[in-house]
């Protein structure tokens, strides 16, 4: 199993932006440090948590901090960009890495990251995003065409000897791409499996994880296409420390804590995610507290604790997967304990669970 982080961030609205850029550049140096395989970066342009508009601008200045780490947005909102800027961005971006680049996709999904582009009905935008990624992939060939679509024109001429149109193929002539999933029977994890994207599903619970692995799969083999796990990506909360107390005081009192108490958990809660994180306790939505997610949700604990946790949640889900992505939390004033946990993840962890547990899973 790699590892890897997903920044969301999940910073609390007080960080001013340039604390915001400097935590998340200095998180994608440290992932690589560790030995992390990617680093996703979040983009919405209202939300007071995810504060992060332009993914590129973190990308670009990590880029000349890293070495070995993979690089991208997850996910660029697809309806709010001209599909043709977008495409020339990522393949530039994809040689500037030299391949280390990879891009994340998403409709869309919050009123006010809408609302700010001038969209009231977000009933179009799965639409939108079909016919942004087709322009796309024309602008990836590097071939001239001319594209009339419902919602966007694009095209590349002709060009000539005295003025040669620059060459839009990424990196490798062919660009990674991504989507995320969190709902149960996710329209974007099938999507992912039906155009050979990654899946990256957001946990929630066991049941819902395993109906994505089975969507991807499925769609996938429809399209003719592989759709084993190994393709997942899965994105968790993990805190480490020398002792289950010390992580888990870590994990409550500090920017883990404080993100689910203040944004996440009543998120989870106003859209009935919450009840999945129930399954299988007996107990019932109003018992989501911070300390029940500390030692039933997020996987908290001395190496030890969290290795064992590890083995038992890949015995529940049947087998493993491909990639663990770690969200990203504000312990921007003493970082040294989480960066500490980062580094014991990929370092100590995930070397030492199973080899068969993260075996391709064929579905």
């Amino acid at each position: 199993m790699e590892v890897g982080m997903f920044q969301t961030p999940f910073l609390p609205p007080e960080r001013t932006p340039s604390e915001v850029f400097d935590w998340a550049v200095a998180q994608a140096v440290t992932a690589d440090q560790a030995g992390f395989s990617e680093y996703w970066i979040g983009e919405h342009a209202t939300l007071m948590w995810e504060a992060i508009p332009s993914p590129e601008l973190v990308i670009a200045a990590a880029a000349r901090q890293t070495e070995r780490i993979k690089l991208g947005p997850l996910a660029h909102l697809l309806p709010y960009y001209h599909p043709a800027t977008l495409a020339a961005q990522a393949a530039w971006l994809s040689h500037i890495l030299k391949g280390r680049y990879q891009m994340g996709i998403a409709p869309g999904a919050y009123p006010g990251d809408a609302r700010m582009r001038g969209f009231t009905d977000l009933s179009k935008n799965h639409r939108m995003q079909a016919e942004s990624v087709k322009i796309m992939e024309m602008i990836w060939k590097g071939e001239p065409f001319d594209y009339q679509g419902e919602f966007w024109n694009a095209g590349i001429p002709e060009g000539d000897a005295d003025h040669p149109v620059r060459d839009q193929r990424p990196w490798g002539d062919h660009m990674p791409m991504a989507m995320t999933g969190l709902s149960p029977n996710s329209p974007s994890i099938r999507y992912a499996g039906a155009h050979g994207y990654s899946p990256c599903s957001v946990f929630s619970s066991n049941r819902a994880l395993i109906d994505h692995f089975d969507i991807f799969a499925t769609a996938a083999a429809d399209a003719g296409r592989p759709g084993d796990r190994t393709k997942h990506r899965v994105v968790r909360d993990v805190f480490i420390a020398d002792t289950d107390a010390e992580a888990r005081k870590l994990a409550l009192e500090g920017g883990m804590g404080r993100a689910w108490k203040e944004y996440l958990l009543p998120t989870y809660h106003a859209f009935g995610i919450a009840e999945a994180m129930v399954e299988g306790t007996g107990l019932s939505v109003s018992d989501v507290t911070l300390e029940f997610l500390a030692d039933n949700f997020w996987i908290v604990g001395s190496p030890e604790t969290v290795q064992e946790k590890f083995e038992a949640w890949m015995d529940g889900l049947g087998g493993g997967f491909g990639t663990l992505l770690l969200y990203s939390y504000d312990y921007i004033d003493n970082p040294t304990p989480w960066n500490e946990s980062m580094r014991r993840m990929a370092q100590d962890i995930a070397p030492k669970l199973p080899t068969a547990a993260f075996a391709a899973v064929e579905a």
